[in-house]
């Protein structure tokens, strides 16, 4: 099969990248709004940039209607937020984030989740996840337009939290996402010499 992009449907441009592009690590942000409702969403097109300084980015597209999503929004205003690493006790909560509601809307409540106070920013973080890192804002570029344009939010991690449970582990037993509903645990691992 070739596809020229040129000649593709946003729908099938998406779907191309997510067959491709798998598994994908998930940020699940949480941001505050400028009237201090927490917002709680996950976003799969994420990874870390670099460890000098600590950094990471995600892309939140635009929702239906071509408007900033909640989090890119919320990160505008504020310049913080949280990622929150997801494992599989989490999971379902987790994608019932992905819910399109109201800004005035508390995803936390919405998941049923309790919030944990965070140390250097606003923003509150997932109690329960296994690991969690608060961020300042580096920048956020738009690099799409209408609905799906694609935005890219930099941030710059200015502290750490890590269960003791899984402080000395190799790595954290997260999922990724490969579909649209579709997940996988990350447990089964491989050394190459």
């Amino acid at each position: 099969m070739e596809l020229d992009v040129a000649n593709q449907s946003l729908q099938e441009v998406y779907l191309r990248m997510v067959q491709m592009i798998t598994p994908r690590p998930i940020a699940w942000v949480s941001t505050l709004s400028i009237d201090g409702i927490p917002n709680l969403a996950p976003f799969s097109f994420f990874t870390g940039i670099g460890a000098k300084p600590p950094t990471v980015c995600f892309s939140p597209a635009n929702d239906s209607q071509g408007r900033p999503k909640d989090t890119l929004e919320n990160i505008r205003r504020t310049g913080q937020f949280v990622v929150n690493v997801v494992t599989l006790p989490l999971a379902a909560a987790m994608h019932r984030t992905a819910d399109d509601v109201p800004p005035e809307s508390d995803e936390f409540q919405l998941a049923g989740l309790e919030q944990a106070a965070s140390v250097k920013v606003a923003p509150p973080r997932v109690k329960l996840a296994a690991a969690a890192m608060e961020c300042t804002l580096h920048s956020a570029i738009q690099l799409g337009t209408g609905p799906g344009g694609a935005n890219l939010v930099i941030g710059n991690v200015v502290y750490f939290h890590i269960d003791d449970t899984v402080a000395d582990q190799a790595a954290i037993a997260t999922i990724g996402r490969v579909g649209r509903r579709d997940y996988t645990e990350v447990n089964d691992t491989f050394r190459l010499q």
